[in-house]
C-alpha cells in the first residue's frame, strides 16, 4: 500500500515516464490500448470478483441504491470500458499536431505545436470505469497519470490498473505510464493534491464536496469539473411528445451521473397539457417530485420546493419543478442555480432558441435534445476525462486535446535581432 514516502518515489517515476510517453509514436500508443482491451476482457471474471467485494462493502456500510449502482461493475459495462480503449486507439493522434505555422517578417518560421501536459493526477470517487477512461485518455495524449479513486471502488480500481499495467508489460513500455494510490488516506491524498514537482495537472471528478475539497487543498493546478445541477426548460412552443420523451431519458435513464437533470421548468402557457402528461411518466419511476404551488396540483404527494431544492444535485430519483412566466424568467432562474454543466430547451421556435443558447453560460447547451448526450464519447472524443465547467484551458467534455498543451516551434537561418 502507497503511504508518503512511495508517494513520492510514485511520483518521481511518473514525471521520467512522463518524458518518454511524449516520444511513442502513434503505432506504439495504439498498440498498446488493444493490448490493454485484450487483457481487461481476459481479466473480466476476476475484475467482476473484486467489484462484488466493493458492493458488498458499500451494502454494508448503508450507502445508496444510486450510490451502489455508481460502481457497480456488469459483463456489459467491463466489455463497454474495453470497447472505449479500443476507441481511443482508433482516435488521431494530437500530439505534434501543427495547430498553426506563419513566416514573420524577419523570415522566422514560428509553428504552434501541440505536446502533452505532462503528468495529470485524477481524484475520483465511486465509478471504476473512470479508471479505464481517464488512463486511455491520458496515455493516447502522451501524459502519465496518477489515479486516486474513492475507498468504495478501491479493490476494483486495483484490479483493474494492474490489468492495464500488465498490458503495457507485455507491449514493452512502463507500467508507471498508469499509477494507482491505493491507500485512502486524506492526509495522503493532500500530499498528493500539492506535489507540483512532478504533478502538472490536477482533475476532480465526482460529488461537489469532493471537486470543492479539491480545489480548496490542491497547489496543483487544476480543472474544475462535474457537479451537475442541470436544467431541463420546456418553452411555450414546445413539441409535447418530443419534450416527454427528452424528460424521461434525462431524468430516469441513469439518475446517478452528472448529466441527467434535477430541475424542470415550465412555462406557465404550456403547464397544464405538460405536467398532466409528465405525472405519470415520472410516477412510473417512482420519482420524488419537489413542487412549486402550481407544478403541486399535478402530483400527488409532492413535496413543497424550497431554495435548496433548486440548488441541489440529487443523483437520484429525486426532480425539482418549477413553472415560469417566459423564456426570460427561466433563464435567470437557470443562471441563478446552475453548476454551468449543460442546460437544455425544448422549443420549435427558432428565435427563443437562439436566445436560449446565447444567454446561458454553461459548458454545454442542448436544444430539443436530452442533457444525457452531455458526454466525451458521445461527443465523438473517445471517452472523457470529466466534463470542465471552468473556462480557463478546457471546458465541456475533455477529450484528447484538453489534456495538450503547446510550445512553439521557431526556425531560422542566423537572424539576429536589431
Amino acid at each position: 500500500m502507497i503511504n508518503e514516502k512511495s508517494l513520492i518515489t510514485l511520483a518521481k517515476n511518473a514525471k521520467k515516464t512522463a518524458h518518454h510517453l511524449a516520444q511513442l509514436t502513434t503505432t506504439e500508443k495504439n498498440m498498446a490500448l488493444r493490448t490493454m482491451a485484450k487483457h481487461l476482457r481476459s481479466a473480466a471474471a476476476d475484475i467482476l470478483a473484486v467489484n462484488a467485494k466493493d458492493i458488498s462493502e458499500a451494502k454494508q456500510n448503508g450507502r445508496s441504491d444510486s450510490f451502489i449502482e455508481r460502481l457497480t461493475l456488469t459483463p456489459e459495462r467491463v466489455e463497454a470500458m474495453a470497447n472505449g480503449l479500443e476507441q481511443v486507439a482508433t482516435l488521431p493522434d494530437i500530439i505534434g499536431q501543427t495547430d498553426s505555422q506563419w513566416l514573420t517578417d524577419t523570415d522566422l518560421q514560428i509553428s504552434k505545436v501541440r505536446v502533452p501536459l505532462g503528468v495529470i493526477g485524477i481524484i475520483y470517487e465511486s465509478r471504476p470505469n473512470v479508471t479505464t477512461d481517464a488512463s486511455a485518455l491520458a496515455f493516447k495524449s502522451g501524459n502519465a497519470v496518477i489515479l486516486r479513486g474513492g475507498k468504495e471502488t478501491i479493490h476494483s480500481n486495483t484490479e483493474i490498473v494492474q490489468v492495464l499495467q500488465a498490458a503495457l508489460k507485455e507491449v514493452n513500455l512502463p507500467i508507471t505510464a498508469i499509477n494507482y494510490i491505493d491507500n485512502p488516506d486524506r492526509e495522503l491524498a493532500k500530499q498528493f493534491m500539492q506535489l507540483n514537482e512532478y504533478v502538472d495537472c490536477l482533475i476532480p471528478r465526482g460529488s461537489a464536496g469532493l471537486i470543492q475539497n479539491v480545489i480548496q487543498q490542491a497547489t496543483i493546478p487544476t480543472i474544475e469539473t462535474g457537479t451537475g445541477n442541470n436544467h431541463l426548460y420546456i418553452h411555450k412552443d414546445a413539441d409535447i411528445e418530443k419534450a416527454l420523451a427528452i424528460l424521461e431519458n434525462a431524468k430516469t435513464q441513469r439518475v446517478s451521473v452528472c448529466n441527467a437533470i434535477e430541475t424542470l421548468l415550465v412555462d406557465k402557457e404550456i403547464a397544464e397539457e405538460f405536467l398532466s402528461l409528465a405525472a405519470p411518466l415520472l410516477a412510473k419511476y417512482h420519482v420524488k417530485i419537489h413542487a412549486d404551488n402550481i407544478a403541486s396540483n399535478y402530483f400527488q404527494n409532492s413535496i413543497a420546493i424550497t431554495p435548496d431544492d433548486d440548488a441541489t444535485e440529487y443523483l437520484d430519483y429525486e426532480l425539482a419543478i418549477r413553472v415560469v412566466e417566459d423564456v426570460n424568467t427561466a433563464i435567470e432562474h437557470i443562471m441563478t442555480y446552475s453548476t454551468h454543466h449543460t442546460e437544455t430547451i425544448v422549443t420549435e421556435n427558432y428565435s427563443t432558441a437562439r436566445l436560449f443558447t446565447q444567454a446561458i453560460d454553461s459548458a454545454v447547451v442542448m436544444v430539443n435534445a436530452s442533457s444525457r448526450f452531455s458526454d466525451g464519447e458521445q461527443f465523438g472524443f473517445g471517452g472523457e476525462i470529466g466534463i470542465s465547467t471552468q473556462k480557463l484551458h478546457a471546458r465541456g467534455p475533455m477529450g484528447l486535446a484538453a489534456l495538450t498543451s503547446y510550445k512553439y516551434i521557431v526556425l531560422g537561418d542566423g537572424q539576429t535581432r536589431d
